[in-house]
């Protein structure tokens, strides 16, 4: 049974275009290809980059945000009560007045109290500023050098044109970003839950079935051009939350501008424009349309409609901020 459904999905008709099979895609004459077994040793570099991130938080991170006068505020936690804690967990953080006076009954404790409760426990699950610097220090470092490894890939291709071969610039590109989405997932229970929570997992999920599927199809410098345009705008955002903690408000501002001038050319106009274009019409001018040519271009489509919702959040944003009715820091 496993043996079957394992042909089946590495059936090369469904992956690869009619006239091709994996066997071309082997290696010879000089020519290397990726492989789908390259991609377990994305596994335990994952794991790796947990354990960087802890070192780099631990001993870099936090001194800078010593540096910045960012220090690390110690919430008291509330007295347990079980009644209003099974309700904090299980139903809502911020109950209704009715509901308040539900719990006073149960518990036997004044509404004041109950209210004072609440906003505690609330603040005693916020995360510290500091939290927050160590994780956008964190993203910002590796951004950056990814940003820089993506242009050294590109620039390799061109210097080395050999068609269809894979690069070492290329290979390692590839197995740090997809490392890296991998830590991503790994660290959302402890990482700090914004409102696109949702929104980020589906992107995390999108982004590695999108690098693994144009790794094994070989789409490698569609691929590293998706990732290069990805990156691009991520710096500018974690440098503004970087500012935005060290209270450096016009250089936050700034960043922020930036970041959105740069997301809305890279993620709005060159992803769709170019990359999706590329990805549609030019593919079916050598072969028939197949299933993967299918599934890659969906991919790359649902992590269009992910740019939109982040579009117009930043539109909302920008707007509210241009008016003054709020500061771009809420969003960061």
């Amino acid at each position: 049974m496993l043996e079957t459904l394992y042909q089946w999905f590495w059936w090369d008709k469904l992956w690869l275009p009619a006239e091709l099979s994996w066997a071309d895609l082997e290696d010879r004459d000089g020519r290397v290809y990726a492989k789908a077994s390259h991609l377990y040793v994305t596994v335990p570099y994952a794991f790796s980059f947990l354990l960087v991130r802890y070192l780099f938080e631990r001993w870099i991170a936090t001194p800078l945000a010593v540096a910045a006068g960012i220090r690390h505020r110690v919430h008291l936690k509330v007295e347990h009560n079980p009644i209003l804690e099974n309700y904090y967990s299980t139903h809502s953080k911020n109950p209704l007045q009715a509901d308040i006076n539900g719990l006073s009954k149960k518990s036997s404790l004044p509404v004041r109290q109950i209210e004072r409760w609440f906003r505690r426990r609330r603040r005693q699950d916020h995360p510290g500023v500091l939290k927050k610097f160590r994780e956008a220090s964190w993203r910002f470092v590796f951004y950056l050098s990814a940003f820089i490894g993506g242009i050294a890939a590109l620039y390799n291709v061109s210097m080395k044109p050999i068609k269809g071969s894979m690069l070492d610039s290329q290979y390692w590109y590839y197995i740090l970003e997809m490392s890296f989405y991998g830590c991503l997932l790994c660290s959302v229970a402890f990482d700090v839950k914004r409102k696109d929570f949702k929104e980020q997992i589906i992107h995390h999920l999108a982004t590695l079935v999108l690098l693994s599927f144009s790794w094994c199809a070989n789409f490698i410098r569609m691929g590293t051009l998706v990732m290069l345009v990805h990156d691009a705008s991520d710096i500018l955002l974690e440098s503004a939350k970087l500012f935005n903690y060290a209270k450096w408000e016009k250089t936050s501002h700034g960043l922020f501008v930036a970041f959105a001038v740069v997301f809305m050319v890279t993620r709005l106009i060159i992803f769709p424009f170019w990359l999706i274009h590329c990805t549609w019409v030019y593919p079916v001018h050598h072969y028939p349309a197949y299933f993967g040519y299918y599934f890659f271009n969906v991919m790359l489509v649902v992590l269009l409609f992910l740019h939109i919702f982040w579009a117009y959040l930043i539109f909302r944003m920008i707007r509210k901020f241009l008016f003054g009715t709020v500061s771009c820091s809420q969003f960061l």
